[in-house]
């Protein structure tokens, strides 16, 4: 079925508000009608407000598109954080995002490059081949070789500040968040969307982590062409292939290529952060392909973290496989990340110091063995379950203090979405490879 394409986006400050304003009242519009059934029927539950709730949410931040759409996007890859209704619906921003109307990405080329796509290229496919959060991709042809279009939508960049603002009090009061570590986070998040809107810096950390990183084995990555390029349009190759998620979808990967493809996946995630200092901060299977060869091709750049000397020093120290011997110096990266403060209580110091080693503990456990079985479940539900926990505990939700550090916040979700990946993949890794801890 085609997807129904968008004539237009709201730019304005004022038009976006509106739309804001109006899903909230959809909101809450969904919560009478949910009293109104469970005073007739105690035994209602919440999942169909949260299916109400999330449908009108996607709905309105797909035809805003921009940051509010990537927020709901990233809130998609967190198991512990939505219910599952929100999971679904927010996942379609990596894939199935209404797309653009062809007059608007033609007023776009005019924008960029000053030039109509007929103009700089043999074929343009009018209609968009993927179409996402911050941008949709197109087909084209040139001089022989099938090209990928990346262009942005209209006002992506202008509303990230305004968008962000008004996410803020739903993202509060929807998911019961930590005012203090929302306030100390969204200025990281601010940072990276503003970055993602910026082609041109797109392009030259493309052109960068794909030199870099060519010579790990079973990796593919497109060319990139510069001169038909802009700060709103991104020219590479086409990388013929499966969608990473498509091909988990499809539950057709045995288990020599889910081992294949995680080794090579844990090897370009480790040699970017310890050799490199600086990652593709976005493991969603909408930037993955594997081609016919079985090579994973990387074919999006825009979310990338350079990781600061001094915090890699800190944070890498909790992954370390004898951090958990030696209590002091886990004491002192506690400190250091913010999870715990000098002035808290004793009582908060003691709840904070064992919900964080166990937390530790957990995530560093594929360290502390050569080889690591992503595909086993057990390790997938305790650590769910005790995200779950965590997100129920008043402690974090009272807490005046933010529980961790800004430059933490993209590591994590680069780690929660690259272990979510290679679960999905069944995939055994060697731990060991790529990794060299220089702290």
């Amino acid at each position: 079925m085609k997807v129904k394409e968008q004539n237009s986006i709201p730019v304005g400050k004022v038009q976006r508000a509106g739309k804001f304003i109006a899903t909230g009242a959809k909101i809450g519009t969904n919560y009478l009608k949910h009293y109104g059934k469970k005073l007739v029927n105690p035994e209602t539950t919440r999942e169909e407000l949260h299916l109400n709730n999330a449908t009108d949410i996607y709905k309105s931040l797909s035809e805003l598109k921009g940051s509010a759409l990537k927020v709901a996007q990233m809130l998609s890859m967190d198991k512990n954080l939505l219910p599952t209704a929100y999971q679904q619906q927010f996942a379609m921003a990596q894939y199935s995002a209404p797309p653009l109307s062809y007059p608007l990405v033609v007023r776009t080329f005019q924008k960029s490059l000053g030039k109509n796509p007929q103009q700089l290229f043999e074929t343009f496919e009018t209609a968009a081949s993927h179409a996402a959060s911050i941008g949709q991709v197109h087909k084209a042809t040139l001089n022989g070789k099938q090209l990928a279009i990346k262009i942005q939508y209209p006002g992506v960049a202008d509303s990230v500040k305004s968008d962000l603002a008004m996410v803020k009090p739903i993202a509060l009061r929807m998911f019961n968040l930590n005012v203090a570590e929302f306030d100390e986070m969204i200025g990281e998040v601010e940072v990276r969307l503003l970055e993602e809107a910026d082609y041109k810096l797109e392009l030259s950390r493309s052109i960068e982590l794909s030199t870099s990183c060519k010579h790990i084995p079973n990796l593919h990555f497109p060319q990139y062409y510069p001169t038909l390029s802009g700060d709103r349009i991104l020219t590479m190759d086409w990388l013929e292939g499966k969608p990473l998620g498509e091909r988990i979808k499809q539950g057709n990967i045995n288990k020599d290529e889910g081992n294949r493809i995680g080794q090579t996946m844990w090897d370009f995630y480790h040699y970017q952060i310890h050799t490199l200092k600086i990652l593709h901060a976005d493991p969603h299977p909408g930037n993955f392909i594997i081609d016919g060869d079985g090579k994973l091709g990387v074919i999006d750049f825009g979310c990338v973290k350079e990781i600061p000397s001094e915090f890699y020093k800190v944070y890498f120290q909790l992954l370390d496989k004898d951090i958990l011997k030696h209590t002091d110096r886990l004491l002192d990266v506690f400190y250091k990340l913010r999870f715990i403060y000098k002035d808290d209580s004793v009582e908060d110091k003691k709840f904070f110091t064992e919900v964080f080693t166990h937390l530790v503990e957990l995530l560093g456990r594929p360290f502390r063995t050569k080889h690591f079985d992503f595909s086993k479940s057990e390790y997938f539900e305790e650590l769910y379950k005790f995200g779950d926990d965590i997100s129920k505990m008043k402690a974090f939700r009272n807490s005046k203090k933010a529980r961790g550090v800004k430059d933490a916040l993209y590591i994590n979700r680069t780690y929660y979405g690259l272990y979510n990946l290679l679960h999905q993949l069944n995939a055994k890794v060697d731990t060991t490879s790529y990794v060299n801890f220089k702290v």
